[in-house]
């Protein structure tokens, strides 16, 4: 037997579409000594054609790309131009702002000098080293800066205050004494990373940050030691020339205050992810075969076995109900405060809360493959991606170090030339102040920490978006196209009438049908079947099943060739069903959905099915069209039925009797119109409509491979869930150019102060320990903005 043949059965997946397979399933293939299962013959169908295809696609998933290059400053660290590789064995880091940046130990980003953040956020919120460090830094500068500021402060300005036995020269031993500290031990990383910016020519705000301290401190240093070197016009009655250590500790604490807001501040972006993983319960109560019942870890629970979910405790992992009644609390994992009735046959997701009633449950999913975990790794993806309009922002900061510096070059001789006395002073005050006030950390942070904040938030009310690009885009969608059933409607059919001919029975024509109907996939077969359980009608095999895509199932039951499925198919068969279909009229013109009926090349009946508009669909069709969206319906029911429904629902477009691939089509249509379209659908055949329009919605309730394929999933299966992402784009695209415009703004007026723009004018010169508090202030400022969608109503 194959290592395939040896996998359990919930770790084997579908090659195609990657949803879970069971061992069991009758889709099977054998290559190249290995058996493959599929969850239809659709897909069994394309592997065939092209194994290689999704085998190389298959290894691709889980190695390093060949796009991947080495770091010059770091050997265990590579940059990825697709999403991180993440090695589930250790923790792997990132940087906020370039998460291109992957290395598996903590440390800093080789390419802005941030400190790295892990990928994979823990429940347990562990030490941050480096939060730690940097707050042991600045309070043992601040104790060291303040007595080196008071005593700069007092010699400058009120001088008789000093003690007679206090000197200008031991004065500026003792600013020596205390600012050389500061600045090399507490300013250590900064020097650290500056450098490594030059290594591999990142130029970043460490660049900034450390030339500038490093120009202060060693001007102090020259004009301590060999004042005689400096002009006589520089140089003070003494003799001594003027220092600026109190300038450098000052920047030094400063830039190291900035550090220890932002790192608590970054620390909260993560803050509903932790939220998530701390509502998964540690223990479940398993019911053993005998009877008897015992707490189990989390972790061993197993696909198939049966737990207990007792009233106030969390529902362990995702499963369905075998018995019991009660209400669930669902509202952590889908925005949605009602609780939800749940019985015999409806499922439970794991880390919901189980209300008033004992529920018995069947494990079906455990591990990284409940919706929890896969709600965890979407916005941990999510988080870590890039909205086009970084673009600006990565663009600007390419040109913004250099140009910095070439400012601060010019203005220190501009002033060293042209400026009044003392010059060079004065020279060193504004090339220093211009270095420090342009860090262009608040630029970098704009973007990525709105999405990392705004992802995680979506995902608390039951929003989960793929991916930062689409969270920008849903901004300008002007065109909503949905599905019909199981995304306007409840995606549950239930058979309610059959019509048969002369000839036939019910019963008899119900048993053909459902009897064919047990081979397909489609939720309206799984309908018919459990019509036919519940009227207690005896199921046969069938053969030579086929599916027509958009038509029916053909199929051979009792060795008679029986056609279930709408007029299109019967016309490809050459099977006259006009008469029937008008009968069938009746049904439609209620809202149902009715399949026809041929055995033997002649039709003999129909069966209607119905499946009831969701309650919430109205209000948010309404929502929708108050925002000024456009929404279209796409089905494959139908004429009769999709204008019913869309007369109830107020629709602006019906698009009726549409096959799979023409749905790609009419999304193509819109687009080359100009409109900005968003997808909304459930379905195996949504997926490349989902995946060709500028958004795809997938409703959680729908296909794995519906959820892959789109850029938004909402966890309820609720159109009302596309209004909350519209609120939380916009929101957040409005917060983001607000983060971007106050880091713009704040450089562009920022340094020409700082070059000496206003002193021709009103004699100010702006001092670099000013410049040090206002970059700081920026930075935290940016981020404190972001935070501010947290608390966003969606």
């Amino acid at each position: 037997m194959s290592q395939k043949m040896q996998t359990k059965a919930e770790e084997l997946k579908d090659q195609v579409c990657g949803m879970n397979v069971s061992i069991d399933s009758k889709y099977s293939y054998r290559y190249k000594s290995e058996d493959y299962r599929f969850c239809s013959e659709h897909c069994l169908v394309k592997f065939k054609a092209h194994p290689e295809d999704y085998l190389k696609k298959e290894s691709s998933d889980t190695l390093i790309t060949d796009k991947e290059s080495i770091c010059t400053n770091e050997n265990l660290c590579h940059v990825n131009t697709q999403t991180p590789y993440i090695d589930e064995k250790a923790t792997k880091y990132t940087c906020p702002m370039h998460p291109e940046i992957v290395q598996d130990h903590a440390g800093t980003c080789p390419k802005c000098g941030m400190a790295l953040e892990p990928i994979v956020v823990k429940a347990v919120k562990e030490k941050n080293e480096e939060l730690i460090d940097m707050s042991r830094r600045f309070w043992v500068s601040t104790a060291l800066s303040i007595p080196v500021f008071a005593l700069a402060m007092i010699a400058d300005l009120l001088p008789s205050l000093l003690p007679s036995s206090l000197s200008m020269k031991i004065v500026q031993w003792i600013e020596f004494l205390l600012a050389t500290p500061v600045v090399f031990w507490g300013g250590w990383p900064f020097f650290v990373r500056g450098y490594k910016s030059l290594q591999t020519m990142n130029l970043n705000m460490f660049t900034l940050i450390a030339i500038g301290v490093f120009v202060a401190w060693a001007y102090s240093l020259v004009a301590l030691f060999m004042p005689h070197i400096f002009p006589p016009m520089m140089q003070m009655s003494d003799g001594m020339v003027h220092v600026y250590f109190e300038a450098a500790a000052v920047i030094t604490t400063l830039v190291l205050l900035g550090q220890v807001l932002e790192l608590r501040a970054r620390s909260q972006t993560n803050a509903a992810i932790r939220l998530l993983l701390e509502l998964a319960p540690n223990t479940a109560r398993i019911v053993r075969k005998n009877g008897n019942e015992e707490d189990i870890a989390l972790e061993n629970v197993q696909v198939g076995d049966v737990l207990r979910v007792r009233p106030g405790e969390k529902v362990p992992v995702d499963g369905v109900v075998i018995d019991g009644e009660s209400n669930v609390d669902e509202s952590m994992v889908t925005g949605e405060p009602i609780a939800v009735k749940k019985f015999a046959g409806e499922r439970v997701i794991g880390a919901t809360i189980n209300a008033n009633g004992s529920l018995l449950m069947r494990t079906q999913k455990i591990g990284a493959d409940t919706l929890l975990s896969q709600i965890i790794d979407m916005v941990s993806l999510a988080q870590r991606s890039r909205a086009p309009i970084q673009k600006l922002a990565d663009v600007v900061s390419g040109y913004f170090v250099p140009a910095v510096i070439g400012i601060s070059i010019i203005s220190f001789f501009v002033w060293w030339i042209w400026g009044s006395e003392p010059r060079l002073a004065y020279a060193v005050v504004s090339a220093v102040s211009v270095l420090i006030i342009a860090c262009p950390c608040a630029l970098g942070l704009a973007t990525p920490i709105s999405i990392m904040v705004a992802t995680g938030r979506g995902a608390t009310s039951g929003v989960l978006i793929k991916n930062a690009e689409v969270l920008e885009i849903m901004e300008k969608v002007d065109t909503l196209v949905v599905d019909k059933t199981g995304t306007l409607t409840e995606g549950k059919p239930k058979l309610v009438n059959v019509h048969v001919e002369d000839g036939f029975s019910e019963n008899e024509l119900l048993r053909l049908v459902a009897s064919l109907e047990r081979a397909s996939e489609h939720p309206l077969s799984e309908a018919i079947v459990n019509g036919a359980k519940d009227r207690e009608v005896e199921l046969v095999k069938s053969d030579n099943f086929k599916s027509i895509s958009g038509m029916g199932i053909i199929g051979e039951v009792d060795g008679q060739t029986v056609a279930v499925g709408n007029l299109k198919l019967f016309e490809s068969l050459n099977i006259n069903a006009l008469e029937l279909s008008k009968k069938a009229d009746i049904e439609r013109s209620d809202g149902k959905i009715v399949m026809l009926v041929a055995v033997d090349s002649t039709a003999v009946g129909f069966i209607a099915i119905t499946d009831p508009i969701k309650e919430s669909t109205a209000e948010a069709i309404n929502n929708l069209h108050a925002q000024g969206i456009k929404v279209v319906m796409l089905t494959g029911d139908s004429r009769t039925t999709a204008e019913i429904v869309a007369r109830k629902l107020g629709i602006d477009e019906v698009h009726a009797e549409v096959l799979p691939e023409q749905k790609a089509e009419i999304i193509k249509e819109f687009q080359a119109k100009g409109r900005i379209v968003a997808m909304a659908g459930d379905g195996i055949n949504d997926a490349p409509a989902l995946a060709l329009a500028h958004v795809g919605i997938a409703m959680g309730t729908g296909t794995d491979v519906a959820m892959e394929s789109a850029g938004v999933t909402l966890v309820k299966g609720d159109l009302r869930g596309i209004v909350r992402a519209r609120v939380l784009s916009r929101a957040t695209m409005r917060n983001i150019r607000q983060n971007l415009f106050f880091a713009f703004f704040y450089n562009s007026v920022g340094i020409p102060i700082a070059a000496g723009l206003l002193y021709p004018f009103f004699g100010i010169l702006l001092s670099p320990m000013i410049a040090a508090a206002a970059m700081s202030f920026s930075s935290v400022s940016v981020i404190t903005n972001s935070l501010r969608l947290r608390g966003i109503k969606l």
